[in-house]
């Protein structure tokens, strides 16, 4: 049985490129185009990780880590960020937030297949 992952980010392309890299490593994909859109798929489908980015509409995703951080059905569900935005204070405050990995765009499938297969280990 494979592992669902969701992958939260405005970009259709980014969304893609993810569920590609997923898909090749045995990884189920579900995906949102912001953090609002995610929430609601969290309401319905477990996930074993999330991968998200952080610039989007609606919600962003410091924003909707803060929430489901907070929330006890969510908070032990690990999340790697994966953004465009590579700024210290911005990987500080992501791992403030609760973050167990951050990987600043643009990435490689195999650097972003590593980084959650590290979370799901608990490493």
């Amino acid at each position: 049985m494979s592992k669902k992952i969701l992958s939260v980010d405005d970009s259709d392309n980014t969304r893609k490129w993810v569920q590609f890299a997923l898909k090749a490593k045995g990884f189920e994909s579900i995906q949102a185009e912001d953090g609002l859109a995610a929430l609601e798929l969290l309401k319905q489908e477990p996930v074993a990780a999330i991968i998200l980015d952080i610039n989007m509409p609606r919600m962003n995703g410091l924003e909707f880590l803060q929430k489901i951080k907070a929330e006890t059905a969510y908070a032990t569900i690990p999340v790697v960020i994966l953004s465009a935005e590579g700024q210290n204070e911005d990987k500080e405050r992501a791992f403030a937030l609760g973050a167990a990995k951050y990987i600043v765009k643009p990435f490689a499938p195999a650097q972003l297949v590593s980084a959650l297969e590290a979370v799901l280990q608990g490493s």
